[in-house]
This record gives structure tokens, sequence and C-alpha cells, in this order.
């Protein structure tokens, strides 16, 4: 899900403290100052109260938060944190890691993607593909002069202990299975996969259980999350249409490629019934996620762009109304996701690196 970090990088050119409330957007002492002075937050951002930067260098993205707030599981990249490729890190809500180093949770061995706390607070799924091997897969970033992501084949996925240890493997069929996230009702999780000999939507139950397939048309279907609720779901979907365009999303597929440079925000029921289209503002539209009131979405996209980037946060209603832009940067915000309690961001972000290409972690606290 977090590829796009890639793609900012061609074309921008641009140890554990003390668990923190739920209550209190906490930080260092030096990241108090600099949150509440608000030097972070761009004009026009009003949904920000306050905000905190998380990481320091490399590309990190993807923070979801356990079911009590207390912490987030992220995947990083970051070479000072002695990793090759992305592998998933632990960290309490407040923390901060300008000189220091979060705890790594997963094996150090392949590469890794979206992992997401388990009900129990003590457990986390992501997809990974040590497997295979252990050493890090290439990454294409171009195929016939197009951006594109790899699918790997190599990816399965996995249940671990907060100590890293392997207790479960979700997912054994051949093919891509990943991007899990589980329902806040704590019953599902929905993730991707190609088992079909397509990229569709599939739940199953907590243990792995009850696999079902729930989109069905030609397309990349992915980057899924449950409602508050658990009763719907939103997600990103890139589907051909034409004769020529579907030739080319297969014959990438056929390779373990996608192309996601034009991609819109579907809406449907947890079971795939009652699907529709939710945006229709071209370019590439993703990484949705539902505001804790269950009526509107945020994500992240590029539409106004003329150049495919800067992508930014915008905030929409789940009957297409009411189209918001939240964020007011000019290069990569993106990642949205609302702690449960519904008072804080995390998301990921180009600002305030120095004009490079580290994308870091944020934490704002929400005002409506």
């Amino acid at each position: 899900m977090r590829k796009f970090l890639f793609l900012i990088s061609i074309v921008s050119l641009i140890s554990c403290k003390d668990t923190a409330t739920t209550e209190k957007l906490t930080a260092t002492d030096t990241e108090k100052e600099t949150a509440h002075a608000n030097p972070l937050i761009m004009e026009g951002e009003k949904h920000f109260k306050d905000m905190y930067q998380v990481t320091f260098g490399g590309d990190n993205a993807e923070a979801y938060w356990s079911f009590d707030d207390q912490q987030l599981i992220f995947q990083s990249n970051y070479a000072d944190w002695e990793v090759a490729c992305d592998q998933m890190f632990l960290m309490n809500n407040g923390d901060s890691f300008r000189e220091s180093v979060p705890k790594m949770v997963s094996t150090g061995k392949g590469r890794t993607t979206c992992a997401y706390f388990l009900p129990d607070n003590q457990h986390i799924i992501y997809a990974s593909t040590h497997l295979e091997m252990e050493e890090c897969p290439d990454t294409p970033l171009k195929e016939n002069g197009k951006y594109v992501w790899p699918i790997y084949d190599s990816y399965d996925i996995f249940v671990a202990d907060l100590e890293g240890n392997i207790t479960a493997q979700l997912t054994n069929e051949k093919g891509y299975d990943a991007e899990p996230t589980v329902s806040p009702q704590g019953d599902k999780i929905v993730f991707t996969s190609d088992r079909s000999g397509d990229l569709e939507l599939y739940t199953m139950n907590i243990d792995g259980s009850d696999v079902k397939q729930i989109t069905f048309e030609l397309g990349y279907d992915g980057g899924a999350f449950f409602s508050p609720d658990g009763t719907q779901l939103i997600f990103r979907s890139s589907r051909p249409k034409t004769e020529a365009e579907i030739k080319e999303y297969q014959d990438l597929l056929k390779t373990g490629l996608v192309q996601p440079t034009e991609m819109e925000l579907y809406i449907c029921n947890a079971d795939g019934s009652d699907l529709r289209q939710l945006t229709q503002l071209g370019n590439a539209n993703w990484s949705p996620f539902f505001l804790p009131d269950g009526k509107r979405v945020l994500f992240s996209s590029n539409f106004e762009a003329e150049r495919g980037f800067p992508f930014n946060l915008y905030m929409i209603n789940t009957d297409g109304t009411g189209l918001e832009r939240i964020t007011h940067g000019d290069t990569f915000d993106a990642f949205p996701v609302f702690s449960n309690n519904g008072k804080y961001l995390a998301f990921s972000s180009n600002r305030n690196n120095g004009g490079g290409r580290d994308t870091n972690l944020f934490i704002a606290e929400w005002q409506d």
C-alpha cells in the first residue's frame, strides 16, 4: 500500500518510552514545544489542533492503532535502523524517534507490508515474503516508462506477538495475499489476493477460517478498511474499461505488476453487496479511512495535480458529497488513520524533511 512513497521519491526530488494515555497528545519535551508552536501545521489545515513528528528519516508509513489506542504498529525501511527494506516496528502512543530506535517486531527477513493489531492488543497481523527468501525482493518502479507496483506472489499473511514471534500463518495459497486490516468489531479480516487470477478483496475470520471472495470485477481492488461499526468497506480500485486498458492490466499482472496511477474509491457492505463507486475525480485516489462517525472518509489524492504530485488529504461524505481538502502541502500526505477514540490522526508526510525524500510519520490532534 505504501508503494506510492517510491513514486514521490522519483518525481519530487524533493528505546520505547512510557505508554501515553489516550486523553493527551504526547511526545518528548522537544517535540511538545514544537507541536504547541504548530510549525508542522500548514496554513489552511484547520482540522489539525496540534501535531508532532514521530520519525525523522527513511520511508515510514501505515501507522495503525491498537484497539486500546495505547500503541501503534508501522513499517519502515530506515537504513539507520539496520533494515534493507520494509519491516514492522512497534511504538507507544506518544513516542518520537529523533534519537532512539523503535522495537522491530517482524522477522527482519524478506519484505513486509500492512501490519494491523488484533483485538487482544497483544498480537499483530502482517504480510511478509520471508518464507521464499530472507533477502529483500527486487522492487521494480517502472515498466515501459510507466510507474508500477510489484505484486509479490511470495506474500502471505502471518500473526505475530509483540515480541516478534510468529504464532500463526493465516494464508498459504499460491500467489499474492496481503493488505490485511481488521474490523473494529474484532471478528473479521479483509485482505487482497490474486488467487482467482485477478486482484480481488476477500474476508476471513480472525483465525483465518471462512475465507470468502467479495469483489469480482476485473481490476486491482485493495487497501480496504472497515467502517467503525464493521458493516461497510472502503477501498481503492483501478478498473480497466477499454480493450487496450484491459490488455495492459492483464499483461502487467502476469508479470507480478500493477500500474496504480488511475484509481478511484469504492464502498460496499462488508459482504461485498451494494457496491458503488464513491469518487470520480481522476488520477490516483487511495489510502481511504473512515472517520469515527462512519459517514465520512479521509483519503489521499493527486487529482488536482498536473504532474502527478502533490498528494494531499481530502475528506468526502459516504454519499459522494462534501468534498473538502484537509492538507495543503506541495509534496506528499497519505495513509490517514484515526485512533479508535477518534481524537487523533496518524498519517505520513514529506513535510519538515528539509526538502529531501524522507517520508515520516506524524500524529495530529483532530478537530471538526
